[in-house]
């Protein structure tokens, strides 16, 4: 008896090993098994197949098998097969993203964080005071002590009794939120004000009960969506939902998910932010409760593989709610696809390989297990509107907001005209800065957008111009100020900001540009009585962090949220009446061809953020190209127009929902050399492919972590024979590698870039 397996390595193909007698029982597809390459290293490895084709070469005995129940579904093999083939990837680098690492290596251990809390004889309001007082001698180490009673909630001391729900806090988190030193928590610490204690991170959800009583009732315009949607499921595999920002969609899905659990079918719930599971969690709980299970790559890797076995045992999760990853997870009896906010780039896995889209992904695997799948949005994907226009997808269109509630008031700020005649204050428009100090005033809430982190994308010095670059990549480094550091944002590279410029000697090194950690210090600064959070990747690094920043600012313990992206994303807040678009030039001139559609898709989510529960919000859009026709269809909230002209441009191009798009990357620490690859690349391509055939070119960031990069393009037609060109695609790398001068060029597909 012979298997063929999966290794989790980068390597392509399978490897053949041959059975013991004893173990011949016990082996079947998906289980996991030891075995040996090499001299002296050992993996565990999935099989694939069990035969009796002896091979023509000499194979290794497998050394043991890991379990008695295989770990892989065969729908998940046949899963794993299509995504190695459809994204040009290795199957062991498919194996790796899908399975947790404790599935791989057995050396897993629930990990641990190092928690704060105060030292009992501080727990009450007297000592309180006492130890602000210790303090008053120390100011950093008594701002940090008022951060971390707020954060922990022991600011509510009345006596003995804390008014709120102590919250538990860990170390890190308090470094990043009050921006300072660990040292200066050890401080607190050594003067037993604080105490630490190790918390486990992640635990199942233990939700309670289900209490499918708590689900509402649909009103007219959502039961008319609901009922269309199960009709055009009748038809279709595939339903997209278009429903404008506020209708109530998650209402919707929340009455499709029970009906499915009646059906005695399981659910997934796809969400693109981890962000976004925080809301979503507490509004599922509520009515699923242990019923649901969360699962996305900031939980740690012990929970991770709980959840996996959990999903292979007699009890699984009937909901599982979760980000990308999520689409990996066994499912025994698969019901229904949800996929939230489908339009989203974040669904999209970038580095490492296989670099998989996760709708393509979920909708490849409802297909394979007999299930429905809802794509729900505001603003849809070019791909996937055009797939609904052209009827591949069913169509359901829900245009009233919940509760009568207006679509609201976007009004477009010039800053061209405001900085020529001097009236801006920073990156602030006088009306910007107006409308917020008003919402505040009234107890309301704001949210300012700028989808750039950090203090300032780049540092100059005045006398001379010098600019300081990441010495590993083609980037010029962002200001970190509560670092105190240059960072670069594609190595993660970290330098020290430099007290001199190196080329003059100037001293005069200034920040250019504004990063939301420079919009959080300035409006802090104009409007110091606002209470103000900022969602970035450098605030959101944990998942208590995410859970944190949103509960603070649902709860109105912060009224102020300066925000990336993240702020962007389907996130449901009662009480925001202004947003302001701080710079919307910067998306809308990215050269990329989905540039424009995803500056319209950001600029409307963020806008959709604003007015909820019976009022209309306001929307400032700061531009210096008011004319633009994007921004004009942002502000007439025109999705029709906008996809129609986009359609246009994207037909005339060759671009997708026409075409599938083939991005090919060289990389190279010899510039010439990736340069002589790619152009013997795109001659053997060009043999087979023609006019589809774009470069080679420099990317706009051509060397990253020291390695000079090249790209090509392929565009091909849909209905074209995909098969067929990745085996072109394939043997034209083959010819590429087989010179001696490449044998090192890192060579990688992308397939349907974002």
């Amino acid at each position: 008896m012979y298997v063929d397996v999966i290794l989790p390595l980068p390597l392509e193909g399978l490897f053949t090993y041959s059975v013991p007698g004893n173990l011949q029982d016990a082996v079947v597809p998906g289980i996991r098994v030891k075995v040996p390459l090499g001299k002296s290293k050992t993996y565990t490895a999935v099989v694939k197949e069990v035969h009796e084709r002896k091979p023509e070469f000499g194979t290794k005995d497998i050394l043991e098998v890991c379990e008695p129940q295989p770990m892989v579904r065969p729908e998940q093999l046949k899963l794993w097969q299509w995504m190695a083939d459809y994204y040009m990837a290795p199957l062991g680098e498919v194996y790796n993203a899908a399975l947790p690492a404790g599935l791989k290596d057995e050396s897993y251990h629930p990990k641990y964080e190092t928690c704060i809390t105060l030292t009992p004889q501080f727990r009450n309001e007297p000592s309180l005071h006492v130890a602000l007082n210790m303090l008053a001698r120390s100011p950093q180490q008594q701002k940090v002590f008022v951060d971390f009673l707020a954060m922990s909630h022991y600011d509510a001391m009345e006596g003995d009794v804390c008014k709120e729900t102590i919250v538990e806090v860990s170390r890190d988190e308090l470094v990043n939120f009050s921006h300072c030193k660990t040292s200066t928590v050890k401080a607190l610490i050594d003067r037993h004000i604080l105490t630490t204690y190790q918390r486990e991170v992640g635990r199942l959800n233990q939700g309670g009960d289900p209490h499918p009583e708590n689900i509402k009732k649909l009103n007219t315009p959502q039961l008319e969506a609901y009922n269309g949607l199960l009709f055009q499921m009748l038809r279709k595999n595939v339903v997209l939902l278009h429903g404008v920002t506020s209708s109530g969609k998650t209402e919707i899905y929340i009455h499709l998910i029970q009906k499915t659990l009646d059906e005695h079918k399981q659910v997934l719930y796809l969400l693109p932010e981890i962000a976004l599971t925080v809301q979503m969690t507490q509004r599922l709980q509520r009515v699923f409760g242990r019923r649901l299970g969360i699962y996305h790559s900031k939980y740690s890797d012990a929970e991770r593989v709980e959840i996996w076995k959990k999903q292979l045992s007699a009890n699984p999760y009937d909901v599982v709610l979760g980000a990308r990853s999520a689409t990996l997870l066994p499912f025994q009896n698969l019901g229904l696809v949800i996929i939230d906010e489908e339009h989203e780039p974040s669904f999209k896995q970038q580095d490492p390989a296989p670099r998989y889209h996760a709708r393509s992904v979920a909708i490849m695997m409802a297909a394979m297990a007999g299930a429905k799948t809802i794509l729900g949005t505001a603003t849809p994907s070019m791909e996937s509107y055009h797939n609904a226009k052209t009827g591949k997808f069913g169509l359901v269109t829900l245009t009233t907001r919940y509760s009568d509630i207006e679509l609201p008031d976007i009004q477009v700020v010039d800053i061209a005209d405001l900085q020529r005649r001097r009236m801006m204050n920073g990156p602030f428009s006088p009306q910007l800065l107006t409308t917020v100090r008003e919402a505040l005033a009234k107890g309301e809430q704001a949210i300012l957008f700028q989808n750039r982190r950090g203090f300032a994308p780049m540092v100059e010095c005045c006398a001379c111009g010098w600019v300081p670059k990441c010495q590993n990549c083609d980037v010029s480094l962002t200001l970190h100020k509560t670092m105190n550091a240059l960072t670069c944002h594609y190595c993660g590279y970290t330098y020290a900001v430099p007290q001199q410029c190196p080329c003059c000697e100037g001293k005069d090194l200034r920040g250019r540009g504004f990063g939301t950690e420079k919009v959080e210090d300035s409006i802090r600064e104009i409007i110091p009585e606002a209470r103000i959070a900022r969602m970035d990747l450098d605030t959101t690094r944990s998942r208590s962090a995410y859970t944190r920043l949103i509960n603070d600012f649902s709860e109105g313990r912060t009224n102020l949220l300066v925000g990336t992206q993240m702020v962007s994303k389907g996130l449901d807040f009662d009480h925001v009446s202004v947003v302001g678009i701080l710079h919307a030039d910067s998306m809308l001139h990215y050269p990329d061809f989905r540039a424009a559609e995803h500056a319209f898709m950001m600029m409307a989510q963020v806008s959709g953020r604003a007015g909820r529960k019976g009022k209309r919000g306001l929307v400032l859009l700061q531009t210096k190209k008011p004319d633009h026709p994007v921004i004009q269809q942002v502000v007439e909230h025109d999705y029709e127009g906008f996809f129609q002209d986009m359609l246009e441009e994207r037909r005339t191009f060759k671009y997708p929902p026409f075409t599938h798009v083939v991005n090919v990357f060289l990389k190279h620490r010899e510039d010439h050399i990736v340069e002589s690859a790619s152009i013997l690349l795109g001659g053997y391509l060009r043999q087979w492919f023609q006019h589809r055939v774009l470069g080679p070119d420099k990317p706009v960031v051509a060397r990253v972590k020291t390695l000079h990069i090249r790209k090509l393009v392929v565009k091909l037609e849909i209905g074209i024979n995909l098969s067929l060109a990745r085996q072109y695609l394939r043997k034209a790398q083959d010819m590429v590698m087989a010179d001696p001068r490449f044998r090192l060029i890192q060579m990688y597909y992308d397939v349907d870039p974002m």
